[in-house]
């Protein structure tokens, strides 16, 4: 019988450096911060607050998504590495201060090793409140905001770039996106979608979603396990992870797969079956960087503009990653995951050639404010 992996043996799968756990039991707070990676400056990653189904299930997605944030971030050409926060809990809480202050002090406690944003069951009110115990966060009501629309437009140009790849053209006119998940990302990419002239077949497993994208966008709702059935030229899964596996592979109906959800896979050999399939993957975290860039420009005082042609670049990264994939006869997610880690490992010889230890927050330029 194989033991069970120990919790030092499942961050150095992975290279995490920390893992802090915290609790308020008196506030209902408990919550997970991982930190995968500071090479390239402090980790940044959103505060995810989800009703996990056990304490291993919620540390298990805080080290995934960590994970993705300094790939995601790395390949974004960003000067940041990769965390993510976790809060169990139940998303639809309405008493909401003690637990985000409790997380904001929680955050306090690292010093600027991890800046939170908001993620899945957060919003930039919940940044507002943890930043009454912390500098270290950003997303911030009046500032940069929500940062969903960036991220559905940095997708928007993926599928663009993709369409190049599979189609040798950029239009997306007339094109059928099968769409799961219609939240703040999704919807506002419906949008862009409907703009270019795309047909639209959309699910959430919130009714009202769905509806309100086919009153908007005249988009054709179906129930959320039909969304694998949808022949389409776009299958993009906008909602939580984990849903490209065993069971909805063998049944996409579409050529290409492309979305904002963060870890798609299921696991990484299901790359190899969409592969075998003659599906065409873009690698989620190259895909999805547009939250990330909307709160790296406030801290750097970049304006919208700015940010968003930053976020443009996601059309010509995808493209190099499709011709490095090419050159080198690999998979596209083996092929960004080699672009990464090479910058980071030139990074990390810069350093070592250095005199003196880098601070991963203040030699980037990110000052809390």
């Amino acid at each position: 019988m194989t033991a069970p992996e120990s919790l030092f043996d499942r961050m150095a799968r992975d290279g995490h450096e920390q893992v802090s756990f915290w609790s308020e039991p008196g506030e209902g707070y408990r919550g997970i911060i991982a930190v995968h990676d500071t090479t390239l400056g402090p980790s940044m990653g959103g505060t995810r607050l989800w009703s996990y189904a056990s304490d291993a299930e919620a540390l298990e997605d805080a080290l995934r998504l960590s994970r993705a944030m300094t790939y995601k971030s790395a390949i974004a050409g960003l000067d940041l590495g990769g965390g993510k926060s976790v809060i169990i809990g139940d998303p639809r809480t309405t008493e909401r201060e003690p637990i985000f202050r409790a997380h904001g002090r929680a955050i306090q406690s690292l010093g600027g090793r991890y800046y939170a944003a908001e993620d899945v069951g957060t919003s930039a009110d919940d940044m507002a409140v943890i930043r009454k115990e912390t500098r270290y966060v950003s997303g911030l009501p009046g500032r940069s905001g929500d940062p969903s629309p960036l991220t559905a437009y940095g997708v928007f140009h993926a599928l663009r770039a993709c369409a190049i790849e599979r189609f040798g053209a950029p239009s997306l006119r007339g094109k059928h996106v099968a769409l799961q998940g219609v939240g703040h990302v999704g919807f506002h990419l419906c949008a862009l979608l409907a703009k270019e002239g795309s047909r639209l077949t959309v699910t959430d497993v919130d009714s009202a979603k769905v509806a309100r994208a086919e009153a908007s966008f005249g988009a054709r709702g179906v129930e959320p396990e039909e969304i694998y059935d949808v022949e389409a030229e776009f299958f993009s899964p906008c909602a939580l992870g984990a849903v490209l596996d065993d069971r909805t592979i063998p049944r996409l109906r579409a050529g290409i797969v492309a979305g904002a959800a963060n870890n798609q896979l299921a696991e990484p050999r299901h790359e190899e079956a969409l592969v075998r399939r003659g599906i065409l993957y873009a690698p989620d975290y190259v895909v999805n960087p547009g939250g990330i860039i909307s709160v790296y420009g406030e801290l750097h005082g970049w304006s919208h503009d700015e940010s968003q042609a930053k976020t443009h670049e996601v059309h010509a990264t995808l493209l190099g990653v499709f011709e490095r994939a090419r050159a080198d006869g690999v998979s596209a997610v083996a092929a960004a995951d080699r672009i990464v880690e090479e910058r980071l490992a030139a990074a990390r010889r810069e350093r070592r050639n250095s005199p003196g230890a880098r601070s991963p927050t203040r030699d980037q330029g990110i000052e809390p404010s």
